[in-house]
């Protein structure tokens, strides 16, 4: 088990997040943007904070960044998330959290979760088991979670963190269905090889456009399962907590939408996931 970091107690004032920072980590009109946007007011500039740690990482997972690059990279953000839990953080979005109300009585541990999870997939070695699915993508559910913790007191951390996770496996699989050409084209396989091979999926089907109909009948049953941990994330906070971690549910129920988004122009796309964001976070206490 791994240790908890934790922030010392003395912190500096509420800082502001770089514009260049902000963009990358609620880029307008994504399910990120939304979720910030009708957050709770108290849960947004930590919701801001952990976001913009994510886009950072999950750039460093794009197929055209060099796997050398990417590990160096992470092995970087490993002693900043220490130097972060010893007050000493050089990196502005780390200074940004640290300045954060909460800071210095959270357990920062997760982050690092997270990124040994990002090394892993850097490195391209695909899941064995589809079982391990669950088990490899839940780290990512540890930043989010931890973005609640910095904003107040969570009455039933158990089933934030059950939220999170799920959350966290629905994004792995809707992220590797859309991107999984790509990365298969640079020697990556996003998805389990136990079940590729149940599928009769090979690396040549992996790159072909359109997809064989095994492969896509594969995606289907992904989307499928996808759409199911979108569901158990919604329905996992109790009635009581649902209004103020009202993002979460506007995140899952963007995410389900996103699973079968078809050709419709980016304007109307962008009008219906505001509408949906905007009904989701009224109706969470509900």
């Amino acid at each position: 088990m791994r240790a908890s970091i934790r922030t010392p107690r003395t912190r500096p004032l509420l800082r502001t997040l770089d514009a260049t920072y902000r963009a990358r980590a609620i880029p307008p009109g994504t399910p990120r943007y939304w979720s910030w946007l009708f957050a709770a007011a108290e849960l947004r500039a930590p919701l801001l904070g952990i976001y913009a740690l994510g886009a950072e990482w999950q750039a460093l997972l794009n197929p055209a960044t060099e796997t050398s690059v990417a590990h160096l990279k992470l092995a970087w953000w490993r002693e900043e998330v220490r130097r972060l839990a010893a007050g000493s953080a050089v990196h502005p979005i780390s200074g940004y959290l640290a300045s954060l109300p909460r800071a210095a009585s959270t357990d920062f541990a997760p982050l690092l979760t997270a990124i040994d999870a990002a090394a892993v997939q850097a490195g391209g070695v695909p899941l064995e088991r589809g079982a391990d699915l669950e088990q490899q993508s839940q780290a990512w559910g540890g930043p989010l979670a931890l973005a609640s913790l910095l904003a107040a007191d969570v009455p039933d951390e158990t089933a934030l963190r059950n939220c999170t996770a799920a959350l966290a496996a629905a994004g792995y699989l809707s992220r590797a269905i859309r991107g999984y050409r790509e990365e298969a084209r640079v020697g990556r396989v996003p998805f389990a090889i136990d079940e590729l091979m149940a599928a009769g999926v090979d690396n040549d089907d992996l790159v072909a456009d359109p997809p064989p109909p095994h492969l896509q009948s594969y995606l289907d049953g992904l989307r499928g399962r996808a759409a199911r941990y979108f569901e158990n994330a919604a329905q996992a906070l109790p009635r009581a907590e649902r209004s103020r971690q009202r993002h979460l549910p506007v995140l899952a129920a963007l995410g389900r939408a996103h699973l079968n988004v078809g050709a419709a122009p980016e304007g109307r796309r962008r009008l219906q996931d505001m509408l949906l964001a905007w009904t989701t976070a009224r109706r969470a206490p509900r």
